[in-house]
């Protein structure tokens, strides 16, 4: 997911782009998108991309587990004439449930195939086979360190005790991957050439795909790109903790996200296949604009942390696209979340450390 996030200028329009109420675009060289409907979010859809092959269509995420995207993708199947029986396969570009969540029931429906990268077929499984009680309990702990009030803590105990509203919970019920996405390599899409490139950063597996073929309007550059929300013309992908309850390791998955950016930013793709949003050229200029972006996010947080503050305080004062007040209970989880991916960046990069003896942990700039 992608919300809340900093204030981001609005981005030109693609000709690519659908109009209000436009469901499926033909981008041509048998690539159609679909809009899929995400309930109750201000995304308000994900672009389920349907790419030909020789063996009937693939496609490149799936939506949200809801009735009424499960209709709106059969919908837009059906305009092109085809069904979710006649899916072939599904590349998921990572495991959010705005991408993989339909894979189950199109699976279900037409016995095809679903690949994932090992990273997130990883997080697909510990959630499967984990009582919804370890995650809840996780999250309590880690919003414990980092200084969440009391008054966010309680509604977390109060579903864990409620047991009939753990099930509710994203995930349980994603389908298991039975292919494993290989970085650098091409998926095994009869007559098509696309490759996967490991994104981590957004989730640990996330992956972009780069559609090794000419450009059918004929623009210049090598290929497209469908990039799930490693790269959003418009939008400054949630970057957070990779969240684990079994695993103690501390990663750094704003610096993995850096690194991926300017490993897309060298291919050169002539166009743009994003999840969200729309379609667009450039992803050389957006690659700078979000590197420019986060280098100038890091710098302000050290001007924040000239007095220590707790991951929860820095989330607080920190610029949202909405005042904290306004920003709902579940995105709070989000943001606090990203604001100590930052500044773990910091403490990697020798710019903060932790203040000796604080408990939450408080954090300064050095």
């Amino acid at each position: 997911m992608t919300e809340p996030e900093p204030e981001s200028e609005p981005q030109p329009q693609s000709q690519s782009e659908p109009q209000s109420g436009e469901q499926v675009l033909a981008h041509g060289g048998g690539v159609w998108s679909l809009r899929v409907p995400i309930p109750d979010n201000p995304l308000g859809h994900t672009l389920v991309h349907v790419v030909d092959t020789d063996r009937g269509p693939v496609l490149v995420d799936t939506g949200w587990d809801d009735p009424a995207s499960w209709a709106e993708l059969t919908t837009g199947l059906g305009t092109l004439g085809l069904s979710p029986a006649d899916v072939h396969g599904v590349v998921v570009t990572h495991h959010h449930p705005d991408h993989h969540g339909l894979s189950g029931a199109v699976r279900e429906a037409s016995g095809a195939w679903i690949a994932m990268h090992a990273a997130d077929i990883a997080v697909v499984r510990r959630t499967r086979e984990s009582e919804p009680g370890t995650w809840l309990d996780y999250l309590a702990r880690k919003l414990t360190a980092v200084g969440a009030p009391e008054e966010h803590l309680a509604p977390l105990r109060a579903a864990r005790a409620a047991r009939g509203r753990m099930r509710t919970l994203p995930g349980l019920r994603s389908a298991l991957p039975d292919r494993e996405i290989v970085p650098g390599e091409l998926l095994d899409l009869a007559g098509r050439r696309l490759r996967a490139v490991w994104t981590p950063g957004h989730t640990p597996g996330h992956v972009c795909l780069h559609l090794e073929e000419d450009h059918p309007a004929g623009l210049p550059g090598h290929g497209r790109l469908f990039s799930g929300d490693h790269l959003l013309p418009g939008i400054s992908p949630h970057i957070g903790l990779y969240e684990d309850p079994d695993d103690a390791t501390a990663t750094d998955p704003l610096g993995d996200y850096l690194d991926s950016l300017e490993r897309i930013g060298r291919l050169g793709v002539a166009e743009v296949l994003p999840a969200h949003q729309h379609a667009f050229a450039d992803a050389a200029g957006r690659v700078r604009e979000l590197l420019d972006h986060h280098e100038e996010r890091l710098t302000g947080l050290l001007t924040l942390l000239a007095t220590p503050l707790t991951p929860w305080q820095l989330a607080e004062r920190m610029e949202w696209n909405r005042p904290w007040d306004r920003i709902p209970y579940g995105s709070r989880n989000i943001a606090v979340s990203e604001a100590e991916a930052h500044v773990r960046r910091l403490v990697k990069l020798g710019r903060a450390e932790a203040v000796p003896g604080t408990d939450p942990v408080e954090y300064v700039a050095v």
